[in-house]
């Protein structure tokens, strides 16, 4: 026959010793950042320009504002002037 009171004691020892081991686990660690650039965007500064992000329609769009008051969507002049590479 079982003992009721060495029962309860394993159990609860059991208990205590899962608690101290949850508490030993390592923090979560961040994932890292992919540190990639949007290529139009890197282009779009590269040529003097200011990026404008706006939303149209529940997207985004980047608007690349030149040095001479032109405004050109940021991957439209990525793919003109990358057009023979």
């Amino acid at each position: 026959m079982t003992n009721p009171a060495a029962s309860w004691t394993f159990f609860a020892a059991s208990t205590v010793a899962l608690a101290a081991l949850a508490g030993c686990a390592a923090p979560p660690v961040p994932s890292p950042a992919v540190g990639m650039a949007n290529p139009a965007s890197v282009y779009c500064a590269q040529r003097g320009g200011r990026l404008e992000i706006v939303k149209r329609m529940g997207a985004e769009q980047g608007l690349c504002h030149l040095p001479d008051g032109t405004v050109v969507e940021e991957w439209e002049l990525f793919r003109r002037d990358h057009s023979n590479q």
